[in-house]
C-alpha cells in the first residue's frame, strides 16, 4: 500500500506552480522515504467534483518515482491538453490520486474472445500497441467501463484505431497499480 506521502509530493507540487513562493524540500523528503529514489512510473489524476480534471503519467519507469510524481502532478495540473490549467479556486473541489504502475507485461492472447476472457476486470490496465496506435486505460477505467470487451473496444478508440483493430492482433500489455486518494484540502503539504 502506497505511503500518503505520494499525494503530500503531488500536492506541494501543484502549490508550487500556483505560487512559486511556495518551496518544499525535497532532501528531506527523500531521506525520509528512500522508496521515492527508486525509479518507477506513476500516473497523477484530478478531479473536480468527480469529473476528470487532468491527468497525465509514465507507463515505463525511466526516472525516481519522486520526480515522476513532481512532474506529472504539474503537468497534469497545467499541461493536460484535454483542459485548461487549474486555478487557486478549485482546489476545494479537486481531489488527487497518485496510481504507481507495476512493470507492463505482454499479455497473450489468440483473438478478441480469448483476450477477454484472459483481461482481469477492476485489477489490470492495459497498453495496446499497433503500428502508429497507441492506447493506455488504468484500472481505475474498469468503473466507468466494467466489461472487458467494452473496456477493450474503448481503448482501442483512445488509441486512435476502431474496436476492430483486435483482427489485427495488436500487442496488449498489462500492469496494475497501487492507487492512493484523498480530497487536495485533505492532504497535508510537505
Amino acid at each position: 500500500m502506497l505511503n500518503s506521502v505520494v499525494l503530500r509530493i503531488a500536492k506541494s507540487a501543484i502549490l508550487s506552480e500556483l505560487d512559486n513562493k511556495y518551496i518544499f524540500d525535497e532532501k528531506s523528503v527523500l531521506s525520509k522515504f528512500p522508496f521515492l529514489k527508486k525509479d518507477a512510473a506513476a500516473f497523477v489524476t484530478l478531479k473536480y467534483n468527480n469529473d476528470l480534471r487532468g491527468c497525465i503519467g509514465s507507463i515505463v519507469a525511466h526516472r525516481t518515482l519522486y520526480d515522476d510524481i513532481v512532474y506529472n502532478a504539474i503537468s497534469a495540473g497545467f499541461s493536460d491538453p484535454r483542459f485548461e490549467h487549474i486555478h487557486v479556486d478549485e482546489l476545494s473541489n479537486i481531489s488527487l490520486e497518485v496510481s504507481v504502475l507495476s512493470e507492463p507485461t505482454i499479455l497473450e492472447y489468440k483473438d478478441f474472445e480469448d483476450l477477454c476472457e484472459k483481461v482481469k476486470p477492476k485489477v489490470d490496465g492495459l497498453i495496446l500497441k499497433h503500428r502508429a496506435y497507441h492506447g493506455t486505460f488504468l484500472p481505475q477505467v474498469w468503473e466507468q467501463l466494467p466489461t472487458p470487451k467494452l473496456f477493450l473496444e474503448h481503448l482501442s478508440m483512445k488509441a486512435g484505431a476502431t474496436p476492430y483493430i483486435y483482427v489485427d492482433h495488436p500487442t496488449i500489455y498489462r500492469f496494475s497499480v497501487d492507487a492512493i486518494e484523498a480530497n487536495f484540502d485533505e492532504i497535508l503539504p510537505l
